[in-house]
Order: structure tokens, then C-alpha cells, then sequence
């Protein structure tokens, strides 16, 4: 295949919002993105969770008027979708190879060349927070900033190695059935929303499953084994230098990982915010949650609301120092349950 100067693009069909979808071909194969918002505003690109889209992993924080006035009104919203994850996408074929974690950070620079755009703001859930902090550490001058949900940042223990091989397994076999099913709602959400015996699953448990249902088993099978084959990121992280806005459920299957991540980066740019009673998909199951975090990191960079300030933001972004008072513990969210918040603060 071409290099990204030759990469093509189609326009498939209006989505909601005023989005459209683009189908780019990629030296490593063909991504989907759909693009929300005015092309001449600072870019924000979105990279979501195995098996899911932007429509299933970042909708319910874009049905939160806040948090969708903060976001549109900043940024033009880039969805990127893991290869074959997007609605009504066909199977690869078994001759295709599977991509590498490093393929698919170069496939992300390859749809900012695309689109003209010289840096982004990131933001990642899980897998997909993974993919964009490879691409940072490869790309540093890129990224404007990262916002990471339940982000992974190590190589697999063998126990996962393992249990991820299982599930492979029984995808490639069995396709999206029952039991695989139950092994991605446990990896994206809190018991409490996922229900039991006694208490009915909820709404976006319900909606999740019926759109895991459209997704091709292949596909999904190809996204699990390349992140299988992850390395440690460990390393890298001290060397970043963009800011770095962390969330993690603490019932997150990764909380501990968040944890180790926050660690290794440096404590000047870094933040990290807990949210109570959640699993890792926080953008989907609290994302209310996530608004005056995300308000005050965007501070840092001169971004506000619609009604804080009537004029539109200035590209490219220029961070600019936040103030220790405005990154307080109280100024986080502490006091607004389910928040809880560690930060660190270059004083």
C-alpha cells in the first residue's frame, strides 16, 4: 500500500450531530473517522475501547449538554475507530495480517496528515488510551495533550496474556457469543450497572450488548491480539511532556495500572482523578463526572465553556500554567460525589 501522501478518502454518509464519516486508506490498511464540528478549530482526536465505537464509548459524555458545549465549542471532534470497528463494517480477511500496537499509532499520524492537521488533543479510553499514548511517545510533537480513561500502559501479566487468548478463542470459533459477551461488559463496567439476579442490568448495558452484536467477530478478534502483543510503555512516560489529564473507575479491572501510570509520569504535567462506583468505561457510565476536571485542564490551555467566554479559541493551542488553586482537590470535584481526585501539582 501508499504512503499516507496517498491515502484516499470517501464520504460515506451523514451521521447525527452534523458529523460525517470518512473512510481513509492507510499505508497499514483502512480506518474509519468521523469528524464532528468546525474543521477550523483545534482538533481533538478520540480513540475508543476494544469492541466499541465512538457511538457506544463516548456518547453519553457527548449527551451531557455541559460537557458537549465544553467540548464542540473548543474543538472539532475527530472519532477514530480500531480498524473494522465502525457501524456496518465488513470482515477483513484472514489473509490480512494483524496489525501491531505500533502499526495502529502510525495509522493515527496518518489521519492527522490527512486532514491537515499539525497536532491534536487526545483522548483515549483503555485500549484506545493505550494506542494514543504509543502515539504521543512517538509522536511527541503532535500531541497538544492527553485525556486518558482507564488508560493501559504495560505489557499484558501472563494471566492476561492468557485469558485474553482464551476469549480469542472463543471469538474466532464461536464469534460474539454469550460468554464473550460477559467478558467485555465486566472489562467496561461496574457490577452495579451490570446487574444481577436480583437487580435488572441497566439502559447502557442493554444498548452495549445490542451494539456488540453488530460488530464482526474477526475485526474484534484482530484489535484483541494486536493488543495482546503490546509492550511496556513504562519507560516513555517520564519523557512526556504534554499534559496528561487521567480518569479510572475504581472498579476497573485497570484501576491498579491508572494507578502505576500516574506514577511514572512526570508530576508537573500530570493529574489523575478517581471516579467511585465505576468501572472503566467512565465516559459511558458517569460521565458527569469528568466535566469540572476536564473544565479545569482546558483551562490550562485557555478553553472555556460557551459562557465563560464568547469568543472562540485561538489555534494552535498554547498551554498555559494552571494555577495550584484551580487543580485543589475541592476545585476537582471532591466535594461532588462520586469524584475522587489525586493530583499532582508542579507548585
Amino acid at each position: 500500500m501508499g504512503e499516507s501522501s496517498g491515502s484516499v478518502s470517501v464520504d460515506v454518509e451523514r451521521i447525527s450531530f452534523g458529523g460525517k464519516e470518512h473512510h481513509l486508506l492507510t499505508s497499514h490498511g483502512p480506518i474509519s473517522v468521523a469528524v464532528y464540528g468546525d474543521l477550523e478549530k483545534p482538533a481533538l482526536v478520540t480513540y475508543p475501547d476494544v469492541a466499541l465505537n465512538h457511538l457506544s464509548c463516548f456518547q453519553g459524555l457527548f449527551f451531557c449538554p455541559e460537557a458537549a458545549s465544553l467540548l464542540l465549542h473548543n474543538f472539532c471532534i475527530y472519532h477514530i475507530s480500531p480498524p473494522g470497528h465502525e457501524l456496518g463494517a465488513a470482515p477483513f480477511s484472514s489473509d490480512e495480517p494483524v496489525l501491531s500496537v505500533d502499526q495502529l499509532a502510525d495509522q493515527v499520524a496518518e489521519v492527522l496528515d490527512f486532514f491537515g492537521l499539525v497536532s491534536a488533543m487526545c483522548f483515549g479510553v483503555t485500549a484506545g488510551a493505550y494506542i494514543l499514548t504509543l502515539f504521543a511517545s512517538k509522536y511527541s510533537e503532535r500531541v497538544l495533550g492527553l485525556i486518558l480513561v482507564s488508560p493501559l500502559c504495560k505489557a499484558p501479566s501472563w494471566s492476561e496474556w492468557l485469558y485474553t487468548k482464551v476469549v480469542s478463542n472463543l471469538l474466532y470459533f464461536y464469534g460474539m457469543c454469550g460468554l464473550v459477551k460477559d467478558y467485555l461488559l465486566q472489562r467496561y463496567f461496574s457490577k452495579e450497572v451490570r446487574g444481577s439476579s436480583q437487580v435488572p442490568e441497566s439502559d447502557i448495558v442493554r444498548a452495549c450488548k445490542s451494539l456488540l452484536d453488530e460488530k464482526q467477530s474477526a475485526n474484534v478478534w484482530r484489535f484483541l491480539q494486536s493488543l495482546n502483543g503490546r509492550h511496556d510503555l513504562t519507560g516513555a512516560l517520564k519523557k512526556l511532556r504534554c499534559r496528561t489529564l487521567i480518569f479510572v473507575g475504581e472498579d476497573s479491572p485497570f484501576h491498579s495500572e491508572a494507578l502505576h501510570m500516574t506514577t511514572k509520569l512526570d508530576r508537573r504535567y500530570s493529574a489523575l482523578v478517581e471516579v467511585r462506583a465505576c468501572g472503566s468505561v467512565v465516559t459511558e457510565e458517569q460521565p458527569q463526572a469528568m466535566l469540572i476536571p476536564m473544565e479545569y485542564f482546558l483551562m490550562g490551555y485557555g478553553l472555556y465553556r460557551p459562557s465563560q467566554l464568547s469568543s472562540s479559541p485561538q489555534s494552535p493551542l498554547t498551554p498555559l500554567r494552571i494555577s495550584p488553586e484551580l487543580l485543589s482537590p475541592e476545585s476537582m470535584g471532591l466535594k461532588l460525589k462520586p469524584i475522587k481526585t489525586r493530583i499532582s501539582l508542579e507548585v
